[in-house]
């Protein structure tokens, strides 16, 4: 028997089936502007996995459970996603259409908490009693798993939509000056253009062919310009600001970064962000440390811990 995760992205809709080894064995996909309603997308879920199965080589009555990861709130015991700001989906009753279609148990939660049960259980937080992930994507994703004796249990957060400067950037959420608009991979190609246009002889119009992406800006840094440094600069000190936010209200063992921008060079994210974030919380007298690593399973996560969400405490 094999389990079925999708992650609901903002740009994708991926359907993984994982065995029990916690491998993607195959993997099906759709874009998600595709959709204009919350129904749409299911019957597209829907769709997706049973793609992922046919390639597989496997047949429907060999998945145990299909687990969806949505960007947004859902209601775990009845299978409604209630809202979603980057998703069509509002109090969409999502198990119950899923299920009209293919009657295979359904489990829903926050993507968030999917990706952190995915590190926990195949990636960086096996070894952890209780951390944190933090996926620098379309948003930013926010999400814990703690161990105890009663089991295992995650928890997503909506810190993405935190306050760092009030009256700032205007998010998604209605709200100005939310976390992630300063900190996800999205902001940071918004902060690059907008560099860009004020520095009309930087390298970042030339890097990787004129095109924008979150790496932009790091690699016109490293090959030496200064408004590439100076942009590089304030976005570590917002990601710092948040993430100082999380460790004294949570104080966490570990903190995993994951998304496209985690996965630049450690001596240009992960180092220079620790000392920031060391001097912005409440453990910079060597009481304790949070430690930093970087996901281990990439964009993989959010699929292998929706297929396993049988596997944690609702």
């Amino acid at each position: 028997m094999v389990r079925i995760g999708i992650d609901v992205g903002g740009t994708n809709l991926v359907a993984g089936v994982v065995n029990d080894n916690y491998e993607i064995i195959a993997r099906a996909k759709v874009r998600a502007s595709d959709f204009r309603t919350g129904e749409e997308m299911t019957l597209g879920l829907v769709s997706i996995a049973r793609e992922a199965v046919r390639l597989a080589g496997l047949e429907e009555d060999q998945v145990r459970s299909v687990g969806i990861g949505i960007p947004g709130t859902v209601d775990q015991r009845t299978g409604v996603a209630i809202k979603t700001v980057n998703a069509p989906f509002d109090h969409t009753p999502v198990r119950e259409i899923f299920q009209s279609r293919w009657n295979v148990p359904v489990l829903l939660n926050n993507d968030a908490c999917c990706a952190v049960l995915g590190e926990g259980l195949a990636g960086c937080g096996q070894e952890s009693s209780f951390f944190m992930m933090f996926t620098l994507g379309t948003g930013v994703g926010g999400s814990y798993l703690k161990r105890s004796s009663h089991g295992i249990q995650v928890r997503g957060t909506e810190i993405g939509h935190m306050v760092i400067r009030a009256g700032g950037q205007l998010c998604s959420c209605g709200r100005r000056g939310c976390w992630e608009q300063y900190s996800s991979a999205t902001a940071l190609k918004r902060q690059t253009r907008e560099a860009m246009e004020q520095a009309p002889d930087s390298l970042m119009w030339t890097i990787g062919g004129g095109k924008v992406s979150g790496r932009t800006s790091f690699m016109a840094k490293r090959a030496g310009d200064r408004a590439a440094a100076e942009l590089v600069e304030r976005y570590l000190s917002d990601l710092a600001d948040g993430l100082a936010n999380a460790i004294n209200i949570f104080s966490p063992e570990l903190i995993c970064l994951g998304g496209g921008v985690a996965n630049e060079r450690e001596e240009d994210l992960q180092y220079p962000l620790e000392k920031l974030v060391a001097q912005r919380t409440r453990f910079r007298q060597g009481i304790q440390s949070t430690r930093f690593v970087k996901a281990r399973l990439g964009n993989d996560a959010g699929i292998v811990g929706a297929a396993l969400l049988d596997l944690a405490e609702n």
